[in-house]
């Protein structure tokens, strides 16, 4: 088993190279492992994409402050600089997870009650649907032991406890004709509140997610819509309080072949 902080290291481009030959020999003998890897990669180049406008803004006038009464002053050279950092591949999801954990508990002890801790969270709610249900399909899909909380086999207590927890009635649809069965699903944070993800494989082992919300009530946009995030193709619409995103690294045509099916299955359920 390779150390887990080598494969992170290796992802990063950290690992010295006397290493990397090592690592590479490892993963091709070990598919799990390096579908992990992957999936580290394409998560890390989604929420890149997804953080990246945050970088070109100034620093905010009261960091600033903060910054010079601590003694470390931020300069716009020393910011552009720390800007430059975070597009470099290094900038991995641990490192952004970390800066989102930083900046949320620096939020709640510093902003609670302000302006800018009702900016912030603004900015959170903007995490767009498709943006979201690709990340969560390549964190998860790649999994080979543990791709879902609760398996199909357990389809009805999934149904119970999704639906609890969401507040609302979901069920996955049937999706046997078209030669993907259900693999399971489990609960996921979305923006303000639970998610549902289903999962589904076919004969081949080719996985796609089903990603359901109920935080686009408000959203009155009900086009069947197309995006491509990283190398997960998405289509995703909204339906009433729910919003619907299909994902998985099949081709378009195919994708779109069944998100109709599954569109129409959703539309026509009582």
């Amino acid at each position: 088993m390779m150390n887990e902080a080598e494969l992170h290291a290796y992802v990063d481009d950290c690992l010295p190279q006397a290493r990397r030959g090592d690592v590479e020999a490892y993963l091709a003998e070990h598919p799990e492992d390096a579908a992990r890897v992957q999936a580290y990669r394409d998560q890390s180049e989604l929420l890149r994409a997804a953080f990246a406008p945050l970088l070109d803004e100034p620093v905010p006038e009261h960091l600033r402050r903060l910054s010079e009464q601590s003694g470390a002053v931020v300069t716009p050279d020393r910011s552009a600089r720390h800007a430059e950092s975070l597009r470099s591949p290094r900038w991995t999801w641990l490192a952004l997870a970390a800066g989102v954990l930083v900046a949320m508990l620096g939020g709640v002890a510093g902003w609670l009650g302000h302006a800018h801790f009702q900016n912030a969270y603004r900015v959170a709610q903007a995490v767009p649907l498709p943006r979201q249900a690709a990340v969560a399909h390549a964190v998860f899909s790649p999994d080979v032991r543990r791709p879902v909380e609760v398996t199909a086999e357990q389809e009805e207590q999934l149904v119970k406890w999704l639906s609890k927890r969401l507040g609302t009635p979901v069920a996955p649809p049937k999706l046997g004709s078209l030669g993907y069965e259900l693999v399971g699903g489990r609960l996921l944070p979305g923006n303000a509140g639970p998610v549902a993800q289903f999962m589904y494989q076919d004969g081949a082992g080719q996985r796609l997610t089903l990603y359901v919300t109920t935080e686009n009530a408000r959203n009155r946009d009900t086009a069947f819509r197309f995006a491509r995030e990283g190398e997960v193709n998405v289509f995703y619409w909204i339906d009433g309080k729910f919003g619907y995103a299909l994902s998985g690294t099949i081709g378009k045509p195919e994708l779109a072949r069944v998100a109709t099916a599954v569109y129409e299955v959703l539309e026509n359920r009582p």
